[in-house]
């Protein structure tokens, strides 16, 4: 117990400093703010030949060993990359394949190589979860036959229509966990429905995986373990994409501060508007520090307590603040705030989808409880 209230580790290695640098600079160059809007009108959602550029980058392959062609690096220098994508707004299905890349690699481990050299290679992957279950289901909804052929549905899946490789969560004959790994190719546009989510950068689909078979079926004592360490993971990536969103939707506040005026003043003087806009700053900065904390406590094994904790704690404070920094975005943009054109309204669309992916603030803090509480 005091192992999990005393630790303040917090890594920040030379690998993550360039990261950061580079990842910086690229979203700043690739993705401003009228690029952001023309492709939130696009089938796609993202560039293809941005898309190329991070995969030349190696970005797909930070966390995959070097023995499937990737950096050996694991997902803390992951994190100023997916924080700086959140800055910009920019949609990429990098996430999405990165924790495909992290559930197939510790549920099948150095069995799944070609799997794993065609991410780390540049293919985008994604994992298939949601069904019909709540959070606290087992999110079995998708049935896997001895012979590989799958039988049900699952919800939102993120990025799908790019995926060449699926990680379907299911269940077998006798009701274990498995994950079915589903070519992208077997899987037909009648099959699939596309969403129309509030956040328009994002993409995500329904698919009815009955009748077409895996091409393999990963079923070992580990897929318990790495689909709970996926959503742990989710929830981190998800935060620290988050914390980047916050920080440019904060510049905008700022910005509008310093320039707009009323009753022949600057509104940035008056004390209603700088209090929320400190609050957003410190949560903001809470947030950050607590991602990074998350990332130092993630290794190449199963998630400790620790670690579990860690990310909880991330995914809580990240949801919050973006979600108050998006509200606060639009109260202060007035009339303005409320329309298409003001970028207020893209922050608070990615509030609302960061809030609920992989558990809201609510979902999480009722999970710390116990691992925080219980043995006081």
């Amino acid at each position: 117990m005091s192992a999990i209230i005393g630790s303040k580790k917090i890594d920040f290695s030379d690998e993550q400093s360039m990261l950061l640098d580079v990842a910086r600079e690229f979203v700043k160059d690739k993705s401003p703010g009228s690029e952001v809007r023309r492709l939130l009108e696009s089938e796609e959602g993202f560039s293809q030949p941005v898309w190329q550029e991070l995969v030349d980058l190696g970005w797909t392959g930070i966390n995959l060993p070097e023995s499937v062609g990737g950096s050996g690096l694991g997902i803390g220098p992951l994190i100023p990359v997916i924080e700086s994508m959140g800055k910009g707004l920019m949609g990429t299905p990098l996430v999405s394949t990165v924790l495909a890349s992290e559930l197939i690699r510790r549920a099948g481990g150095i069995a799944e190589e070609d799997v794993l050299e065609d991410i780390s290679g540049g293919v985008a992957a994604t994992v298939a979860y949601l069904d019909h279950s709540d959070w606290g289901g087992a999110n079995s909804g998708v049935t896997v036959a001895e012979d590989g052929l799958l039988s049900g549905r699952k919800f939102m899946v993120s990025d799908a229509a790019h995926a060449a490789w699926i990680a379907v969560v299911g269940a077998n004959s006798q009701g274990e966990a498995v994950i079915a790994l589903v070519a992208g190719s077997d899987v037909s546009a009648q099959v699939q429905e596309p969403h129309a989510l509030i956040d328009l950068t994002k993409r995500a689909t329904t698919i009815d995986f009955t009748g077409i078979k895996a091409r393999r079926v990963l079923s070992s004592e580990k897929v318990a373990p790495a689909i709970r360490d996926y959503l742990l993971i989710g929830a981190l990536l998800t935060a620290a994409e988050a914390v980047g969103s916050t920080s440019a939707c904060l510049s905008g506040i700022v910005d509008y501060l310093k320039t707009r005026k009323q009753f022949g003043k600057l509104i940035g003087s008056f004390q209603a508007l700088k209090h929320p806009t400190v609050d957003i700053y410190v949560g903001m900065e809470q947030a950050r520090s607590l991602v990074y904390h998350a990332s130092s406590e993630i290794g190449e094994g199963p998630l400790s307590t620790e670690a579990e904790v860690a990310c909880r704690m991330a995914k809580a404070q990240a949801s919050d603040t973006i979600q108050y920094a998006g509200d606060r975005s639009v109260q202060f943009h007035g009339g303005f705030g409320f329309t298409w054109e003001c970028d207020s309204s893209l922050f608070i669309r990615r509030a609302a989808w960061s809030q609920q992916q992989f558990g809201d603030a609510m979902h999480h803090r009722k999970r710390l409880a116990p691992l925080l509480l219980d043995t006081l």
